[in-house]
């Protein structure tokens, strides 16, 4: 699984918790099956320009807002790889592995 494809899940799943949405909810919202949703949720499934705005629509949420959250949660990911890479370079015979 990318972590792109993860982290989307996860902000469209936070988000929707955070309103008290069920899946159910948000499908008939979006238009979109349940299961797919649930599959992007999960990270299963890559979500395409046109699911992702109808699920931010469908979670009243401007889309812009939901990939700034995803490019944080990135942001994240890649500074702790920069630094195991720094660790790495420091002490190469110490043996460091990414979450």
């Amino acid at each position: 699984m990318t972590a792109m494809r993860q982290h989307v899940g996860e902000v469209l799943r936070a988000r929707r918790v955070s309103q008290g949405l069920t899946l159910r909810d948000v499908s008939g919202k979006a238009r979109v099956s349940l299961g797919y949703i649930s599959e992007v949720e999960r990270g299963q499934k890559e979500a395409s320009s046109e699911l992702l705005a109808a699920l931010a629509a469908a979670l009243e949420v401007p889309l812009s807002k939901v990939l700034l959250d995803v490019s944080a949660l990135l942001e994240i990911d890649e500074a702790t790889v920069e630094q195991i890479a720094s660790i790495s370079s420091i002490a190469p015979d110490v043996s460091v592995s990414a979450a």
